[in-house]
């Protein structure tokens, strides 16, 4: 049999890395379309573009041109201006057999309830020939681009949660790990049987891939089951594979919140039970994505190979250009802990 023939747009960072090694891995052929900023996995076919850019597609339509331009599968992570991903996808409608596009699950109108399917609202707004606008729109139009120029039988919407997993250049899953390696009293927002829901990129990539084999199409929620884990085990993996001597302080979410602390972006990943944010970001349905094979790895392995890869490049998370960095103020900390 033929190996796979995959382009993945972008494939340098996080989510498009992961894709391209679980490819690779898969036996597949693997094309990057990037902006050359980073060296993208070896064993990789690399072309070179910036779709911001005039002509900034024109690697794509020679490689077309030179008759090696089509592909079984195209994956596409973009998430700023929808009109990026409508030029690229048109460009590759007649070239590609499925266009899969990294969505979110902030596609959904504010705030989604708890349990929420993939027939939740929608935000409104959304274009695919808009400039880059918020965040949710831009995703949503990232969607809507990818279905105009594939239809609805041959496009596939991922719309992930929390992805964390190595090579994260967010910063939440890294900024937990280093601050639980400095050791001390760590301020532990609670409560610890917190449930909390994510996916770890490799576990979105390897979904991805046997998807699109499969020939997959539509919208999915992907993250990982409800109670997957909670806080208290996620941090309690971070003290472990650390060896750390930390000291997780459990702390009442009502005195974060009086502290002013924001939730998700100073303390990362946790957000208060009952409220709109804890509905949105770990209470979604995702049975669908179950049903067609989604299987998801302990925390503890996670939060493992995080570390391990973080260890590996200097301690030093990458950040994202477009991303505000996360973590909270030592000296915030040091107030609550000894208020």
């Amino acid at each position: 049999m033929k190996p796979k023939k995959l382009l993945v747009l972008g494939g340098t960072d996080f989510a498009g890395r992961a894709v391209v090694e679980a490819a690779l891995g898969r036996g597949w052929e693997v094309t990057v379309f990037h902006r050359g900023r980073r060296e993208p996995p070896a064993g990789v076919r690399s072309l070179l573009g910036d779709r911001t850019a005039p002509d900034g597609l024109a690697a794509l339509a020679s490689a077309a041109g030179e008759g090696d331009g089509e592909w079984d599968v195209v994956v596409d992570t973009w998430s700023a201006a929808p009109r990026a991903v409508r030029d690229t996808a048109r460009l590759l409608a007649d070239r590609a057999g499925r266009y899969v596009y990294v969505s979110s699950c902030s596609v959904y109108a504010w705030a989604p309830p708890a349990d929420y399917t993939e027939d939740a609202p929608l935000v409104e707004g959304a274009s695919e020939d808009a400039e880059q606008t918020d965040y949710a729109q831009d995703k949503l139009g990232g969607e809507l681009a990818a279905v105009s120029a594939f239809g609805a039988e041959r496009s596939l919407l991922v719309r992930s949660g929390l992805i964390l997993g190595p090579y994260e250049n967010i910063g939440r899953l890294p900024w937990w790990l280093t601050r639980v390696a400095r050791g001390g009293p760590v301020l532990a927002p609670g409560p610890r049987s917190l449930p909390l829901q994510y996916i770890d990129v490799r576990d979105l990539a390897e979904w991805i891939l046997g998807a699109a084999d499969a020939g997959v199409s539509g919208a999915y929620n992907l993250m990982s089951p409800q109670g997957h884990t909670t806080m208290g085990e996620l941090l309690d993996a971070c003290v472990r594979v650390t060896g750390a001597r930390a000291e997780l302080r459990w702390t009442e979410p009502s005195v974060v919140l009086d502290a002013g602390i924001q939730p998700w972006t100073q303390l990362p990943v946790w957000v208060p039970v009952g409220s709109d944010m804890h509905d949105a970001l770990h209470r979604a349905d995702v049975s669908r994505a179950v049903a067609a094979g989604l299987r998801c790895r302990p925390v503890s392995e996670t939060v493992a190979d995080t570390w391990t890869w973080l260890q590996g490049i200097g301690g030093v998370a990458p950040q994202r250009p477009d991303r505000p960095p996360v973590g909270l103020p030592p000296d915030l900390e040091t107030k609550v802990l000894t208020q």
